[in-house]
């Protein structure tokens, strides 16, 4: 049976049961136990790498950038996205393809509020997505993240490998689950935030993210917002400055694109009605922000809008350069920057922002998207849920994304190749232990380039 559509001849695919069968035989191509494995190539150069990716960013705030990296392990990990991916070119995948995050670390996920009201826990990075990657290649730096913080926090390397142990499994057992659903079912699964609440096992903690969650009120709720509103020298309204993290552009910096033409172009990508929506407020202020780890250099603005009654609206427009697993052969795209990023979270998350849309400057021509700000109060949870309770954090995160990759993969293939065993565990548990040593090493070396003292557990 076929259905004849504009776009060509939709083919009836094969059954459940066939393609877990195909993702079985997927074992005797690529064996589960080879994912196992980590050894760097023999002309591998950390340092070079993440010299590279320094070129093109603002001189500026590199320092800033080295100091972020510098913190820890994990911190390093973050800022070093390029570095693992030219790394993870070389090892064995099975050819499972979905939408990827390109940069799966437990601080890439995280609460937002959906277009509905909604708190959700969701993946909320998007700078290096591309589709049609490997699943292993989000699943690999994940474990390897887990691992890193887990040590981190003062565990044993046996210890940790427990946690990603749990994370690991709590991602192959929840797309085991999301493989039973419909595509349409398993499309529209959400994690509500208050179900995350609702599982905390330590009450201290229970209580504490209870009350973040709750004292959000609204959207625009002025006390909840990031950054500040200030009265300027003129008395008009503009973003209190914050450095070295939250800082107004010199002019020399603010000559390099022109912000009144990327607004513009923001609203020319907008849907009629929420670009309807963001005509309702003006362009009161616009500074630069350094956000992250690996996004420290990369140009990223907030912009103040207001509403005729002076109630903020907080819009983030961040530079999208080329994902670095397309920059390492691990996938290709050929469209603009800003839709790769913008399509990724769509296709990823569960319910993507309203204002979230591509851009270009028409000065400089880089491309970028805009989305709107996080509230403090939620972005501030991440940090709580993994200082305080790292084990079911890491459970959450992994169940969060294996909905996110059951969006675009086919969860009953992916399901056939993991099985129902601990094989697909273990082995990727054992290449993040060796990646976390590998880590381990290029993060002293990087500490000695710099001059700075490595924090290592």
């Amino acid at each position: 049976m076929h259905i004849e559509t504009q776009t060509g001849v939709i083919e009836r695919g094969p059954d459940r049961r066939a393609r877990y069968a195909a993702g079985k035989a997927l074992r005797q191509i690529v064996p589960r136990e080879t994912l196992a494995d980590f050894t760097p190539a023999a002309n591998r150069n950390a340092l070079a790498i993440i010299a590279e990716t320094e070129r093109d960013r603002i001189q500026s705030l590199l320092p800033l950038r080295r100091k972020s990296m510098a913190e820890s392990p994990h911190a390093f990990l973050r800022g070093a996205a390029d570095v693992m991916a030219a790394d993870l070119a070389t090892q064995p995948a099975p050819g499972i393809r979905a939408q990827v995050c390109g940069d799966c670390h437990l601080m890439n996920f995280g609460a937002f509020i959906s277009p509905e009201g909604h708190a959700l826990f969701d993946v909320n990075d998007f700078d290096e997505t591309l589709p049609e990657v490997d699943v292993t290649i989000d699943l690999r730096r994940f474990a390897t993240s887990v691992v890193l913080a887990a040590l981190g926090a003062g565990k044993s390397e046996r210890g940790a490998r427990a946690v990603a142990r749990a994370a690991v499994k709590a991602y192959r057992r929840a797309v085991i689950e999301l493989a039973s659903l419909t595509p349409l079912q398993a499309w529209n699964r959400r994690v509500p935030l208050r179900d995350v609440v609702a599982k905390l096992r330590n009450r201290v903690l229970h209580q504490a993210v209870r009350a973040v969650a709750s004292a959000r009120q609204s959207e625009d709720d002025c006390a909840d917002n990031f950054p500040k509103v200030v009265q300027g020298d003129a008395g008009a309204r503009r973003i209190e400055d914050k450095r070295p993290r939250l800082f107004h552009l010199d002019d020399g910096a603010a000559d390099q694109f022109d912000v009144d033409g990327l607004i513009a172009a923001a609203f020319a990508n907008l849907p009629p009605h929420v670009a309807s929506l963001l005509r309702r407020y003006h362009l009161a202020d616009i500074a630069f922000k350094a956000v992250g780890v690996g996004s420290v250099g990369t140009y990223c603005t907030i912009a103040l809008f207001l509403s005729p009654d002076e109630e903020p609206l907080f819009l983030q427009v961040k530079e999208a350069k080329r994902s670095v697993l397309e920059r390492f052969g691990l996938g290709a795209w050929r469209g603009a920057q800003g839709e790769r990023v913008v399509g990724g979270q769509r296709m990823m998350q569960a319910a993507s922002d309203i204002f979230l849309g591509p851009m270009r400057d028409p000065a400089s021509k880089r491309e970028f998207y805009m989305r709107q700000l996080k509230t403090r109060r939620l972005g501030g949870l991440t940090e709580l849920l993994q200082n305080h309770d790292l084990l079911d954090y890491a459970k959450l995160c992994g169940r969060t994304l294996a909905r996110a990759h059951a969006r675009s993969a086919d969860a009953m293939t992916l399901a056939g190749y993991m099985g129902k065993s601990e094989a697909f565990d273990d082995a990727l548990v054992s290449f993040a232990i060796l990646y976390a040593r590998q880590n381990a090493e290029d993060y002293i070396a990087f500490c000695a380039q710099h001059g700075a003292t490595p924090a290592l557990p």
